[in-house]
């Protein structure tokens, strides 16, 4: 994982390196060295074009087109060998510092909580894992090649062109001031660009994640023209912002080029007289012309640069973003299990910006028992659940399990403690075999009693792959009962103490509902078990019934305890079937 924001460096690029590249500074070494190598090549060339010109083509010397040739072949050769070694050190690396921060990323993103994937939607985050990531993996290889080849290059090429003739050299630069103003502008405008399109991106991945996840409603409400028009504005804003930035980033190798035309004028005009009076050489010229102009690609190259690490930097900030934000619900000491599994909610409070959600909500869970949570949608009773397993802590009051506040736990301790079966089954698109194993080695016998158990045999038995057919998206290629069975036979595998059941078999027909019941049963024998049941024939035989309203307990019992009483769970009774 990346250091804490105490011990970096400053500046984004220091983080990036010792975050990212510093394990790979050896082969980066390697590159370095090859790539000196390759652009010393050109000014060696272009020097060896003195000899080719004075002593071959003018002088006449026939035996020396052969060691002019054989230098001038052997430079190529070295060159081809450089630019393929090095180009495969420096993917490997920039392969290998993109993997690690797109897992980096996810690692850190999945220690994180509710308020953080309420501001970022999971499209956006995809976006940050993916484009961001792609965006940076690309710039090492410009920027390595660019300040080591091209530099290089570029240096050399100057030298020979210095040791040729200074007075050319100044001429040929003469016009480079007319490049500080100009890239100054660039990079803020490429930077503020390429913000605004990667929030474009990101809501782009959004709109698509939530159209293709939602394409039943959107097919079954006709809304096809209405999204595709939302999502054509949004690619229509980005195709703008992208064609702004492209003109924009050519602007500096283009001035380069206006500047390359004007230092070409002048050296023609200076040197051009100095070789028609005698005073220099042919060779002298082509040398220092060749040079100037195996100068002019890699200047260009370089200019572009500035635009490239705006781009970058753009993606990394957003990147660090990511990686920088911290969890507002950590571990506790505790790593021990409970004494027991006694559940107890005292006087807790909490609320969800400026709506109250809990107020006061005080009940207790025994050990081994099952406890019922009903009353109206709304009244809190999912929100017990996420207090339970910590998914959200309370504003006020106290959660304990086994007289210890959960917060003592440390947070994989606590939730092995529960299995949890919810309205919403979350399915991934796996086999049916991974989603009930979740990654643990069980064995087969095993697995088969909690399929048998959770009546999912009664239907992988028919399918021609069993376990090992695929779920689909989310679960999609299963019926809403199938899917949750799937789930039931995941809670029934993993043995937990305590169990969470939040409408467990709300998706289930009749008979499919009568027999998983019976599993859960024996399932919730000698374990703690929370309910959450709008059908309240499920829960008549729970040990206690907590009736809730607007955040808080309003009565207790038993299902005959509080028929007697006419209270609340009565009048809920009464709703549902007409009478007793």
């Amino acid at each position: 994982m990346p250091t804490t924001r105490a011990d970096r460096p400053r500046g984004l690029a220091g983080r990036l390196w010792r975050d990212y590249l510093r394990p790979y500074w050896p082969r980066m070494g390697v590159a370095t060295v090859l790539m000196v190598i390759e652009g010393s090549t050109l000014a060696i060339l272009s020097w060896m074009l003195k000899p080719l010109f004075d002593r071959v083509f003018v002088g006449g010397d026939a035996g020396a087109i052969w060691w002019v040739g054989g230098v001038i072949l052997a430079l190529f050769v070295i060159r081809a060998l450089t630019y393929i070694t090095t180009r495969a050190i420096l993917t490997s690396v920039q392969q290998g510092v993109a993997t690690r921060m797109q897992t980096d990323m996810l690692r850190h993103m999945l220690t994180l909580d509710g308020p953080f994937f309420q501001n970022n939607p999971p499209g956006a985050l995809i976006e940050r894992v993916q484009g961001d990531t792609l965006a940076v993996q690309g710039i090492w290889t410009t920027f390595i090649t660019g300040a080591g080849r091209d530099a290089i290059s570029l240096v050399a090429l100057f030298g020979v062109a210095i040791a040729t003739d200074p007075w050319w050299t100044l001429a040929a630069v003469v016009g480079a001031p007319l490049l500080i103003l100009p890239t100054a502008f660039v990079q803020r405008y490429i930077r503020r660009k390429t913000r605004q399109l990667r929030t474009d991106a990101s809501a782009r991945a959004t709109r698509l994640d939530e159209v293709l996840h939602g394409i039943q409603a959107v097919r079954l409400n006709r809304m096809e023209d209405y999204q595709t028009a939302r999502f054509a504005r949004i690619i229509a804003g980005m195709r703008r912002a992208e064609t702004k930035m492209s003109a924009t980033k050519a602007l500096i190798p283009a001035l380069i080029d206006i500047v390359t035309g004007l230092g070409f004028v002048g050296v023609l005009a200076l040197g051009g007289a100095q070789v028609m009076r005698g005073e220099r050489t042919v060779g002298d010229f082509m040398s220092f012309f060749t040079a100037l102009s195996l100068a002019f690609q890699p200047l260009r190259r370089l200019g572009g640069l500035a635009g490239g690490w705006q781009t970058a930097a753009t993606s990394v900030e957003r990147i660090y973003a990511v990686l920088d934000a911290r969890p507002t619900i950590v571990s506790g000491p505790r790593t021990a299990p409970p004494p027991d599994t006694t559940l107890r909610l005292d006087d807790v409070r909490l609320s969800y910006g400026s709506h109250p959600v809990l107020n006061g909500l005080t009940f207790t869970a025994e050990a081994g028992q099952t406890t019922a949570l009903v009353g109206p949608s709304g009244a809190g009773k999912s929100t017990v659940f996420n207090l339970l397993t910590r998914m959200v802590d309370p504003d006020a009051g106290a959660v304990t399990l086994g007289g210890v506040p959960v917060a003592a736990f440390d947070l994989g301790t606590l939730r092995d403690q529960f299995s949890t079966v919810s309205q919403d089954s979350a399915l991934f698109d796996e086999t049916l075999r991974e989603n009930i194993v979740l990654g643990r080695k069980v064995e087969e016998d095993r697995l088969r009693r909690a399929v048998e158990a959770a009546h999912v045999a009664d239907f992988t038995d028919r399918l021609p792959a069993g376990l090992d057919t695929r779920a689909g998206p989310r679960g999609s290629a299963l019926s809403g009962g199938q899917r949750q069975r799937i789930a039931i036979a995941r809670a029934i595998l993993r043995d937990a103490p305590i169990l969470l059941l939040d409408e467990a078999t709300s998706a289930l027909d009749a008979n499919s509902e009568r027999l998983v019941q019976q599993a859960l049963e024996g399932l919730t024998a000698g374990r703690t078990t929370l309910v959450i049941a709008h059908r309240l024939s499920t829960i008549r035989n729970a040990d206690r019934i907590v009736v809730m309203e607007a955040g808080r307990v309003v009565e207790q019992g038993t299902h005959d305890q509080l028929m007697e009483r006419n209270g609340a769970y009565a009048a809920l009774v009464r709703l549902q079937f007409g009478g007793h």
